[in-house]
């Protein structure tokens, strides 16, 4: 089954270059009218992340496309941007025959979603990158970054960054968990409490239902880092975002080229299959809050089969 882009109406899909070019700016540009509600210190913060997320996409669609020889296979249907009552989303997809599919979300919080905390939001942002290479032998890479403020002055900061395999390439893995845990003692800390919270999911996971990412990956959705350190938080889990990403990447062209076998073909069959039955039945926000039309343009496989 084809990835499906949603079944909005014709008039949305055939502006989604206008609202693309308009909701950028809302989400990620210094316009934005809530920066100003935010103390001094949040609002550093907060813009470090835009900058970020900037460079982000500049970097990881430059760096598929160079994947692909130069191929950038992105059509109309590529792009999405959706409103609901509490959230503003932007999706973006490039594709080609190395990377088969890499999607960006972009989400911009208008109030507190069910299950996140308590409290009144202020200010938030949800990015993520998902990637599906052609070849088994490298797994579907799903990395997350969210930054939250409120107003009684809190905030939050935490992500999602592991990879789903058909065929699990012990080195590769490991490479992997190495690069974790190097960004994690540069700060003094361990990551064995959020390589726990990476294989278990959280308390609103259905477990039968489940992803089942590999354990050299880390979840942030669970106690801070740094805690009452919001900052320094955020600067290790950014940090990770990208040194994670680039790692993974890594991966890609090294292992493109190398024979596979009936059995690593089913493997990606059945891990991409997985990740679609978690997004229908498991994980919360994709079956409960974020449209369908966004989260399956952003993040499943370009096929799944049955």
């Amino acid at each position: 089954m084809a990835d499906k882009n949603g079944s909005g109406p014709v008039l949305l899909l055939a502006t989604g270059a206008l609202l693309w070019s308009s909701l950028t700016v809302a989400a990620t540009g210094t316009t934005d009218d809530r920066l100003e509600r935010l103390a001094p210190e949040h609002r550093a913060l907060a813009l470090r992340m835009v900058g970020f997320m900037d460079r982000a996409d500049q970097k990881y669609f430059a760096r598929a496309q160079a994947l692909n020889g130069g191929v950038a296979l992105t059509g109309p249907q590529d792009t999405l941007s959706r409103e609901t009552d509490d959230s503003i989303y932007s999706v973006r997809v490039t594709r080609g025959p190395l990377v088969e599919k890499l999607g960006r979300m972009l989400a911009e919080g208008k109030k507190t979603q069910p299950g996140r905390r308590e409290g009144v939001l202020v200010w938030s942002r949800f990015y993520s990158i998902d990637v599906h290479p052609k070849t088994p032998l490298v797994g579907m890479l799903h990395a997350t970054l969210v930054l939250q403020f409120y107003e009684d002055g809190s905030g939050f900061a935490g992500g999602w960054l592991g990879v789903m395999n058909g065929t699990r390439v012990a080195e590769d893995m490991q490479l992997l968990t190495s690069v974790v845990d190097q960004q994690f003692a540069s700060y003094g800390k361990s990551p064995a409490v959020y390589r726990g919270l990476m294989v278990k999911g959280t308390e609103d996971t259905i477990t039968a239902f489940r992803r089942k990412p590999d354990p050299s990956g880390v979840s942030f959705y669970g106690p801070p880092v740094f805690p009452g350190d919001v900052a320094r938080s955020y600067e290790l889990i950014e940090g990770l975002f990208e040194k994670f990403t680039d790692a993974y990447l890594d991966l890609i062209p090294r292992r493109a080229a190398a024979s596979v076998t009936a059995t690593d073909l089913a493997s990606q069959e059945a891990m991409r299959k997985r990740w679609l039955v978690d997004q229908l039945y498991s994980d919360p926000f994709a079956s409960k809050l974020v449209p369908f039309e966004v989260w399956s343009l952003a993040n499943v496989p370009p096929t799944v089969s049955f």
